[in-house]
């Protein structure tokens, strides 16, 4: 019984050692990286863009959402505006299947078994999501419309979301 103990020590090691070579923390707010996690624009107009943001899997949709925002509200300061408009925002879920194998053994073990005697691998498929959002961005200057609910006021959304806002970590 000892050895069943050992193996299934094993297969939790090799577990831990999978999940803590991925990055267990949601997207920093960030350019877009090399894997494609973090935001990025492109100029159409003078004062229109198109805006987007890439989340990894520990992402969720509403942060992912509210990044999208809160870029926007940066590049309309950062452009010399006032407020702008959010149009034909969207939110893509990607979601992929990862494969779990785990060991159901029912010995005897012996010293070059990995996997004991009798034993059935069992396959468990882990559906994992990650969002995307865009939309198109369009500034201006001036007094937001009071009477538009598609209006936002750059200065008053960088203020409101700054706190929930994650920055990549300064490199050590």
């Amino acid at each position: 019984m000892a050895k069943a103990g050992y193996s299934k020590a094993v297969q939790a090691g090799v577990l831990a050692a999978l999940l803590a070579g991925c990055a267990a923390t949601p997207t920093p707010y960030q350019q877009q990286n090399q894997e494609g996690q973090g935001y990025r624009e492109q100029r159409i107009e003078a004062n229109r863009f198109r805006v987007s943001f890439s989340g990894n899997t520990f992402t969720s949709r509403e942060t992912v959402e509210n990044y999208l925002i809160y870029r926007a509200a940066e590049l309309t300061i950062t452009n010399g505006y006032d407020w702008f408009v959010l149009a034909g925002k969207e939110t893509e879920a990607h979601t992929r299947y990862d494969q779990m194998v785990t060991n159901m053994g029912f010995g005897p073990y012996f010293a070059w078994d990995y996997w004991p005697r009798n034993s059935v691998a069992v396959s468990t498929a882990i559906p994992v999501t990650d969002y995307q959002a865009y939309g198109y961005v369009t500034m201006f200057k001036g007094t937001k419309p009071a009477n538009d609910p598609a209006a936002f006021d750059a200065r008053a959304v960088e203020q409101s979301l700054a706190p929930t806002v994650q920055r990549t970590p300064p490199p050590h």
